[in-house]
């Protein structure tokens, strides 16, 4: 899998995501979007901003379209991420794929990998939410994990969930006791290698404000390729909900 390859497979994704076409990743500067129907877990009203390349594209509901272009109309970059009606931002990475490598195992660990049904196995565990989350009814979109043991404990995690078929996020997560040795930065770039040898492409996303979780990524062998806001006020969704109100009522 080239580079080439890797960013046609995250836009055709992103683009059914956002409910747009290929063309919308190509614009220069700032684009606004309007989704014609939306996933049964994105908001509503919708309102996401995404940079990705030199594209910026503010995707709103048609009901708050006007609004969004007259807020935004003629900003910055920096200006339209710092808009008061979104929250949050995701930075999404993407494998290096000229400086992959495989990290050595830290020999003090026991590793090992399941995939699919064979998941079920972890169904009890618990404290790896970022990793590995199981429905109510059991199921879970986790495809595979990779993870670590110590006297016959799981004290670390990554796994990767298929919303794609062609396309899995990875996540990770390490006990309190054990983050001080790189253990996560193991584990992830060994999953991604193995979703690498399945023609699938590995994504990992860290928020703005997780220096950690964004050093983990650069250790294992990704690089950042877009980003992308991750929640808007506007469904009353924020813990500042009393305060930011008064902005759009």
């Amino acid at each position: 899998m080239n580079k080439m390859q890797i960013k046609k497979i995250v836009k055709e994704n992103l683009g059914k995501y956002l409910n747009c076409e290929q063309e919308i990743f190509e614009h220069d500067g700032v684009i606004f979007h309007k989704p014609i129907r939306l996933n049964e877990f994105q908001q509503n009203p919708f309102l996401e901003i995404t940079n990705i390349e030199k594209a910026i594209i503010v995707s709103a509901s048609y009901e708050i379209m006007d609004n969004m272009k007259t807020l935004l109309v003629g900003k910055s970059r920096d200006e339209i991420f710092e808009c008061p009606l979104i929250y949050g931002q995701s930075i999404y990475y993407i494998p290096d794929i000229k400086k992959l490598k495989l990290c050595d195992l830290l020999p003090k660990y026991e590793y090992f990998y399941l995939e699919g049904n064979e998941i079920n196995k972890l169904r009890e565990i618990k404290g790896f939410t970022n990793s590995l989350e199981f429905d109510e009814d059991g199921s879970t979109s986790t495809a595979i994990v990779f993870f670590a043991m110590k006297d016959g404990e799981i004290i670390g995690l990554a796994g990767a969930s298929n919303e794609y078929s062609n396309m899995w996020e990875m996540g990770i997560d390490v006990k309190s006791n054990y983050r001080t040795d790189g253990l996560a930065t193991v584990l992830v770039n060994h999953l991604m290698h193995k979703i690498l040898s399945k023609n699938v492409l590995p994504i990992y996303c860290a928020s703005s404000s997780n220096i950690a979780s964004q050093a983990v990524a650069h250790r294992a062998g990704l690089i950042p390729y877009w980003i992308s806001t991750y929640k808007n006020i506007l469904d009353g969704s924020s813990s500042y909900n009393e305060l930011v109100k008064p902005l759009y009522e």
